[in-house]
């Protein structure tokens, strides 16, 4: 093989990462034009909904975020009793000075078959989540399985809409999960993400297990 036969066989490669990288850098100016125009920054209403798995776990992974910032946070549970979870666990033990943690429900409405009970806890937690967005010190605030209250009327959309409209400060951030999300609150969200179910080991036979489930 000579030379010249050498060089014919490297030009298709060398032309190839020519333009990957003509074509990256062109990307790469777009994307700066387009990120030099956002410059506003406000606290978020995100909305985590779906039938799919993930949806607390998406939640509690920007508490975790924000511990690690040392940005104070809190949780409050509407749904989850007794069921004791691994991230309550960690954050009551070893980070309770930046992010408090209240458990107010009393397990799945199929367990409690107690409706009148059910709101009362669902009112008395929704009290605790309202102090504890008013509080500006709380970067975030996680209402953990309230569109389960919400869609059972145990608490009213309209108030729960109002008041993160009216009365949320600016640069707080609310995260609300839980599956079937009200449209009003998809509306008035800043952020909604829908998990999507394809699989599901539960219908294997495969109950919830210790470091996937809880």
């Amino acid at each position: 093989m000579s030379e010249d036969d050498v060089q014919t066989t490297e030009t298709g490669p060398v032309q190839d990462e020519a333009r990957h990288a003509m074509k990256m850098a062109k990307k790469k100016t777009a994307r700066e034009k387009i990120m030099a125009t956002k410059t506003d920054q406000k606290g978020l209403i995100i909305v985590n909904t779906g039938k799919g798995k993930g949806k607390s776990t998406a939640g509690f992974g920007m508490i975790f975020r924000h511990i690690a910032h040392g940005m104070p946070s809190a949780v409050v549970q509407f749904i989850k009793g007794a069921w004791e979870t691994g991230e309550r666990d960690l954050i009551e033990k070893h980070f309770g000075d930046v992010c408090q943690f209240y458990t107010l429900g009393e397990g799945f409405t199929w367990e409690t078959q107690d409706r009148s009970r059910d709101i009362a806890m669902a009112e008395k937690a929704w009290e605790k989540a309202k102090e504890l967005i008013r509080d500006e010190r709380n970067s975030m605030v996680l209402l953990d399985e309230i569109n389960i209250a919400l869609r059972y009327d145990y608490i009213d959309v309209a108030e729960v809409v109002r008041f993160l409209k009216e009365e949320k400060p600016h640069m707080t951030h609310v995260v609300l999960t839980g599956r079937n999300a009200k449209e009003e609150l998809i509306e008035a969200a800043d952020l909604v993400t829908e998990m999507e179910l394809i699989k599901h080991p539960f219908r294997s036979g495969i109950k919830a297990q210790v470091g996937v489930e809880f």
